[in-house]
């Protein structure tokens, strides 16, 4: 099974949705299933995993709507407060629904210390029992708190998105490569091969600009423990659907077939317990 462990679906909304600016008019507009079947359907991708990009339940329960109804999404990942007193009850509540996979905060738009507070790692301690993921957005700048906090928790999944959004633009990777290796050594974190193009220039990327941030990863990780994500269409800020998804497949070329089913969709279903 091929999976694309990380997209998003949205309805635009003006008021609500203010990270996208003048720079993102590109997709100030409604991406929704059915706009998204045909294209994965090009690239012979049997799914998906959609992502929250709203900080509200309202979100979450947008996407598990989406996921009753269309039986290529397999599984959501979405939002609730953890930070909240009731966490445990908020959590019951969503996880009878057994399309939700897993979690995620906009921790990248959060002040240092946010991963350390004792509210959020409470939060974090009670997805086990609900057979939930953690998804990890952050910059980064956020990793050694990311150390830190998934250190804690060694029996719960977490999931790296974008790859700590290294910045490909300028080319550097000195201290995001060496926290990306100490990470790795964390077992219970895996990495998506996802936001690539998005970090680096818009408009005059090439394949090669990414090699670099893909051979940390691979060697980090290894093929047991990556998953490939589109991000669209916050990818089509800088790519087509085929463009970002040829970066991958070009750089699994010389890979095995075993170790490219893995990347390409087993890893996911591991991870996010698709059946």
């Amino acid at each position: 099974m091929k999976i694309d462990a990380h997209q998003h679906f949205w309805k635009y909304n003006q008021i609500r949705d203010t990270w996208m600016d003048d720079s993102m008019k590109a997709i100030r507009k409604d991406f929704l299933p059915e706009d998204l079947k045909p294209i994965l359907k090009l690239q012979n991708i049997d799914g998906c995993i959609t992502v929250q990009a709203d900080q509200s339940e309202k979100e979450t329960n947008f996407l598990l709507q989406y996921a009753k109804e269309y039986s290529f999404i397999k599984g959501v990942v979405g939002w609730v407060d953890l930070c909240a007193k009731d966490i445990e009850e908020r959590l019951h509540h969503f996880s009878s629904n057994q399309l939700l996979k897993g979690i995620r905060h906009i921790v990248q738009a959060e002040a240092d210390g946010f991963m350390i507070r004792k509210d959020f790692q409470n939060g974090i301690s009670k997805l086990k029992q609900f057979n939930l993921a953690y998804d990890v957005l952050i910059m980064p700048h956020q990793l050694s708190e990311t150390i830190e906090l998934i250190s804690k928790f060694p029996d719960q999944l977490f999931v790296l998105n974008h790859l700590a959004k290294p910045n490909i633009k300028e080319k550097k990777s000195g201290e995001w490569s060496k926290k990306i290796i100490q990470l790795s050594q964390l077992q219970n974190v895996y990495c998506k091969i996802s936001g690539l193009v998005t970090e680096a220039n818009w408009t005059n990327w090439k394949q090669e600009d990414f090699k670099p941030y893909l051979d940390v990863i691979f060697k980090a990780f290894g093929t047991d423990r990556l998953l490939y994500g589109s991000d669209w269409p916050v990818c089509l800020l800088a790519s087509n659907y085929n463009e970002q998804f040829q970066i991958v497949e070009s750089y699994l070329s010389s890979f095995s077939f075993k170790e490219k089913e893995k990347i390409m969709g087993l890893n996911a279903v591991k991870v996010y317990n698709i059946n």
